[in-house]
């Protein structure tokens, strides 16, 4: 919001310069952005007059001009053709620096001195609305009234300064010069000199049309509309002192009608809008836009409109898109002679989907955005009428005003002893009736307890804790104290399970892998693939298609990454992700999703050149011994199964992870059939719930003596069904040692002759050693037959010679 403040100095009592209202203004929670000199550049600038041309002597395109500028004759070198004695000029003097920063000083032209430059709309920064036509061509020609030696920022009325304000949806009210002027009054406990229209007290009475009815089609949409009727209206331009006010508030002046529905905008806070009366055929409808209805708007843009957009409409056509722009069709020209100035409450909401749907957003539309005071819709139009016959614009004959919904006048309550309890500062119960006057609020006081009416401008005031704001503000935040918090210190640290992450984050870094960190929104084909599709959480507003759903698997995001970074050459990734998932129980949501940390790996490719080692290819086994790296460092023991989603992960080289008879995750290869889905070759991956990790981990480090004893190796080698898992075998071989056999490891898998077809032969490498005593070749053996005799039982094996 641009504040003029040679505007603001009419509408309230002044003293302060602009940059010490400006303070004032963000201390009292008004921020000040910026603050803007009009007349900057213009400070040694003056109109002078050419009292003489004469030809350089030393130069055919080049004039030496002798120029009046009031207190004294100066002598100016230009190569300008376009001026004639007598002209009056603006004059930048010696030691000025112009708007576009060019400096001025005193300079010799093949041996003349010239003690200035005669400026141009361009040097000055100015539009050709400026001067006479003949500044086209030249140097700005200004008007033969023009007085001489008179600053050029004061006869183009730039002596004024501009407060940019940063305004928050919590003050919608400061949209409005006249609530500026109130907030100001309030801070400086001036006296406000606002328009009779902004009294509650004011009627505009004028007749109901009978030639107009407005019929409001969605209330929910339009809680008022109001339209003024004008007859005798008469186009031209507004006076220099209305179109001076628009500019300064960034608004370009157009004719006398529209720049007094832009004026009473900034000043009263009610976007408006002219519509030629004749060319509106009927009734005037607000009514929400036909399938497939198009408008074509001021600009000249044809736009189709969606069914839930709020049009202003006839009987035969519409006429506006309802708070965002008018359309072409009911435009005022300078052949209007009557006028429908509309003054309307549309739907915050509905204003802003629309005007981001086509793009267009004013400052009428802002102003709906944020919120206005259906309260002040009528009187705005009062405004309207004072101008138009102060201005001999237009003559208003005739109102209708159609209110379907305002919401309730507001009283709310404020406690002086809670206010000082809750600002921490010790007040007054005088202090507080102080702020309220100044405020300008009506309020009924007893024992303390203020019961207060608040303006319908001030939406943002619902709740005593409102009220309180107000208070701190008025009387200035320097007098709440500064207090330390109290209470006992203690030391900060993590919770057992922000160490475990921590320590499962290093240790997969350790073991060679890079973290990362996706969206938690991802598409949602890949995320019914790889989680859950009942559980999925689909998105009202995605931030794109491919982002559609939160994810319930970590997965879809790193092959993502993985399939970006391949396709970019680094073919070689190995990455992990720590991260939740979401999971709703119900649809549309009732309630916050569950969420589930897990743990995920990708890995493409193979190991980097060393001088010492060769590249080891990222495999099933790449994977799996980094996990086994995992479970030794937290004391897990982990069980790999025959993985049962045979779809997605390929299915010799794929495993399900138990953790003490629990399904956690899994490992594997993705199935052939997919890597081409995400345009990658021979990626393994896993996927692992965080809390069966961290809820069965090794809470202690249990340390172990070295043997004294020495161990004793057998390896047997038994052929078995080729659906027989090696894992279930070295179970059972566990199982049958006892606590003798301390390792069992398989070292050979082999399939071919003379085995038979159905069938495979495992070889297993088994250690046997006692921490009390050495073992004897017969207890060895006899454990060895033993095992033998269960493995062959149990799975029909045959011992291999």
């Amino acid at each position: 919001m641009k504040v003029s403040l040679e505007w603001l100095r009419e509408l309230v009592d002044l003293d302060q310069s602009a940059e010490d209202l400006a303070e004032t203004l963000t201390r009292g929670g008004i921020e000040v952005e910026d603050v803007e000199n009009l007349n900057k550049g213009f400070e040694k600038v003056v109109i002078g007059e050419i009292v003489s041309l004469i030809k350089h002597p030393d130069a055919d395109r080049l004039w030496v001009c002798t120029v009046n500028v009031g207190q004294e004759v100066v002598v100016i070198v230009t190569g300008a053709q376009n001026l004639l004695v007598g002209d009056r000029v603006p004059v930048a003097l010696v030691g000025s620096t112009l708007p576009n920063e060019l400096s001025i000083r005193k300079s010799k032209l093949r041996g003349v001195v010239s003690q200035g430059m005669l400026c141009s709309r361009e040097e000055l920064l100015l539009d050709v609305t400026v001067g006479l036509e003949r500044s086209a061509d030249g140097i700005l020609i200004l008007l033969p009234d023009a007085p001489v030696g008179e600053n050029f920022g004061k006869y183009l009325g730039r002596e004024d300064s501009v407060l940019d304000l940063e305004l928050y949806p919590n003050r919608p009210d400061c949209l409005a010069m006249v609530n500026v002027a109130r907030e100001v009054a309030s801070l400086t406990r001036k006296i406000p000199h606002l328009p009779k229209w902004t009294e509650q007290n004011q009627v505009l009475t004028l007749p109901t049309a009978a030639d107009l009815q407005i019929i409001i089609e969605e209330p929910e949409l339009c809680w008022r509309y109001a339209g003024l009727v004008v007859e005798d209206v008469h186009i031209a331009p507004s006076p220099e002192w209305m179109q001076r006010r628009l500019k300064a508030s960034g608004v370009r002046p157009i004719s006398n009608i529209v720049d007094i529905t832009n004026y009473c905008m900034l000043e009263m806070g009610q976007p408006l809008h002219a519509f030629d009366r004749d060319k509106i055929n009927g009734d005037i409808h607000v009514r929400a836009a036909y399938p497939g209805e198009k408008i074509v708007t001021l600009d000249g843009v044809e736009r189709t409109l969606q069914t839930d957009t709020l049009l202003i409409a006839d009987d035969a056509q519409p006429l506006a898109v309802a708070g965002v722009m008018g359309g072409l069709d009911s435009e005022v020209t300078k052949d209007t002679k009557r006028l429908m100035i509309e003054s309307a409450h549309f739907s915050g909401v509905s204003v802003r989907r629309t005007s981001r749907r086509l793009g267009l957003r004013s400052e009428a539309s802002n102003r709906f955005e944020k919120g206005i005071d259906a309260y002040g819709i009528v009187a705005t139009l009062g405004r309207v009428c004072d101008l138009l016959l102060d201005l001999g614009a237009g003559r208003p004959v005739a109102l209708v005003d159609v209110v379907k919904n305002l919401p309730p006048q507001r009283q709310v309550s404020l406690s002086a002893s809670h206010t000082s309890t809750v600002l921490g500062a010790e007040l007054e119960t005088a202090e507080i009736r102080q702020v309220l006057d100044d405020l300008n609020f009506a309020y009924t006081e007893q024992e303390g307890l203020f019961k207060v009416s608040i303006p319908t401008y001030r939406a943002d005031i619902e709740i005593e804790e409102d009220l309180m704001e107000e208070v701190a503000r008025l009387i200035g935040y320097d007098r709440i104290p500064t207090t330390l918090p109290q209470g006992d210190l203690t030391q900060g640290r993590r919770t057992p399970e922000q160490e475990f992450r921590r320590r499962l984050r290093k240790a997969l870094a350790q073991a060679g892998m890079d973290e990362v960190i996706t969206y938690t929104f991802t598409r949602a084909e890949a995320d019914a693939q790889w989680g859950s599709a009942k559980h999925s959480i689909p998105l009202l507003n995605p931030l794109r298609e491919e982002l559609g759903v939160m994810r319930t698997s970590l997965v879809p995001g790193l092959l993502d990454v993985s399939a970006r970074n391949v396709a970019r050459r680094n073919t070689d990734v190995s990455i992990f992700e720590i991260g939740n998932t979401y999971w709703g129980e119900e649809q549309p949501l009732q309630k916050l999703p569950r969420e589930e940390l897990r743990v995920a790996g990708v890995a493409v490719g193979k190991s980097g050149r060393h001088w010492l080692n060769q590249p080891v290819n990222y495999d099933f086994y790449y994977l799996k011994g980094i996990l086994e790296e995992v479970a030794l460092e937290f004391g897990l023991k982990l069980e790999y199964r025959l993985a049962e989603n045979q779809g997605l992960l390929h299915p010799g080289r794929s495993a399900d992870i138990y953790l003490q008879n629990q399904c956690i995750g899994f490992l594997g290869e993705m199935h052939p059939s997919l890597e081409k889905e995400w345009e990658l070759e021979r990626v393994v991956l896993f996927e692992l719930e965080f809390n069966p990790l961290f809820e069965r981990m090794r809470q202690t480090v249990r340390a172990h003596s070295i043997p004294r004893f020495p161990a004793i190796q057998r390896d047997i080698a038994i052929v078995v069904a080729s659906e027989t898992a090696a894992e279930a075998v070295m179970s059972k071989m566990r199982k049958l040692g006892g606590e003798l056999l301390q390792q069992v490891e398989i070292f050979d898998v082999y399939r071919g002759k003379p085995i038979p077809d159905d069938h495979k032969s495992l070889a297993f490498a088994l250690r046997y050693q006692s921490l009390e005593r050495t073992l004897t070749d017969e207890e060895v053996n006899l454990l060895n037959s033993r095992i033998l005799e269960g493995i062959q039982q149990e799975f029909g094996a045959e011992r291999r010679k």
